[in-house]
C-alpha cells in the first residue's frame, strides 16, 4: 500500500506535465524544426534548407523593418508607460495627500484593458478617418483649412499605435506598480520621517530598492506583450502595416509569410525563432541588470 501511497503525487502533476508537454513544448519544437525547412501548406514534401530562411530574413529590408518598428513602438509606449505610473501610484499610495475615490480613478484608469482590440482599432480608425470627427472638429473650428489624411502619414500612424498601446496597458501597469508600494511596510516610511527624510529621499531609498522586483516583472512582460505586438497595428490600417510599412510589425510579418499563397509556414516559423531569441537575450539582460546583485554575490 505504501509503494502505491509514494505515487500519488505523480499522479497528480501528470495533467499539467501532459498539457504542457503538448501544447507548451511541443509547438516550440516544431516551430524551431520548421525554421530549418522549406515547409509550405500547399505541399507535403520539405526539405532541410538549414539557414537558408534566416538567410533570407536578414537580407530582405522588411525583416529590419519590422524589427526596427517592433522596438520603437514597443519602447515610445513602455518609458511613459512606467514613468507616469510610478507618478500616479506614488499619489494614490501616499500618505500625505490621502486622495479620495482611488477606486474609482483606478477602475477608470483599467477600463481601456478591458477593451476588445478590434473595437479599439475600428474606434481610432473612424476618429482618425478623412471624414471623421477629429477632421470634422478640426475644420469647422478653423484650427485646419481642409481635412487630413492622418493615417497616410507614417509617422502620425506609428505614433497614434504608440498611445493606443499606452493608452490600454498604462491602467494595468498602475495596479502592479500600486499593490508593489502597498506592501512595503509603512513602518519603514514613519522611522524615516523620523529621521527627517523628505518625499523624495524615501522614494529613492525605500520606495525604488523595494520596487524593484514587481519593476523587473513588469519589464519582462511589457517586453515579452511588445514583441508579440500584433491586433492594434494589424487591424488599424490594411493589415500590412500601411502606410509605408510604418507600423509593420514582427508578428505580422510573421503571419503575412504564413497566409501568403502557398503558406510558406517553414519561413514563418524562422520569424518566430528570431523573435523568441530576441526576447529571451534581452529578458536574461533585463534579469542581470536589474536583479539583486548582492544575493546573487552571496
Amino acid at each position: 500500500m505504501k509503494w502505491k501511497k509514494d505515487y500519488y503525487g505523480y499522479l497528480f502533476i501528470a495533467p499539467f506535465v501532459i498539457a504542457f508537454l503538448i501544447f507548451g513544448l511541443y509547438p516550440v519544437y516544431n516551430t524551431l524544426y520548421l525554421s530549418f525547412t522549406d515547409t509550405t501548406l500547399m505541399s507535403r514534401e520539405s526539405n532541410l534548407v538549414g539557414l537558408q530562411n534566416f538567410e533570407r530574413l536578414f537580407a530582405d529590408s522588411t525583416f529590419m523593418n519590422a524589427v526596427k518598428n517592433t522596438w520603437k513602438i514597443w519602447i515610445f509606449n513602455f518609458i511613459p508607460q512606467i514613468g507616469i505610473a510610478m507618478l500616479v501610484s506614488v499619489w494614490f499610495t501616499s500618505t500625505r495627500l490621502k486622495l479620495r475615490a482611488i477606486g474609482v480613478w483606478r477602475a477608470i484608469y483599467f477600463l481601456p484593458n478591458l477593451l476588445m482590440p478590434a473595437a479599439v482599432a475600428a474606434l481610432f480608425f473612424t476618429l482618425f478617418s478623412f471624414y471623421g470627427p477629429v477632421n470634422q472638429f478640426m475644420v469647422r473650428s478653423g484650427l485646419l483649412i481642409e481635412a487630413k489624411h492622418y493615417l497616410q502619414s507614417p509617422t502620425f500612424t506609428r505614433g497614434l499605435v504608440v498611445f493606443i498601446q499606452w493608452w490600454m496597458w498604462f491602467g494595468q501597469t498602475v495596479i502592479i506598480v500600486m499593490a508593489g508600494m502597498t506592501s512595503i511596510s509603512i513602518s519603514l516610511y514613519e522611522s524615516a520621517m523620523v529621521d527627517g527624510a523628505n518625499s523624495w529621499q524615501m522614494f529613492r531609498r525605500i520606495t525604488a530598492p523595494l520596487l524593484k522586483p514587481i519593476l523587473v516583472y513588469i519589464f519582462v512582460t511589457s517586453l515579452v506583450g511588445g514583441m508579440q505586438m500584433f491586433d492594434i497595428p494589424f487591424l488599424l490600417t490594411d493589415g500590412r502595416g500601411a502606410p509605408s510599412g510604418s507600423i509593420l510589425t514582427n508578428n505580422m510579418l510573421m503571419y503575412l509569410k504564413f497566409s501568403s499563397s502557398k503558406g510558406h509556414i517553414g519561413a514563418a516559423a524562422s520569424v518566430g525563432v528570431l523573435i523568441f531569441i530576441m526576447t529571451t537575450v534581452v529578458a536574461l539582460g533585463i534579469f542581470y541588470f536589474l536583479g539583486d546583485r548582492e544575493k546573487k554575490e552571496q
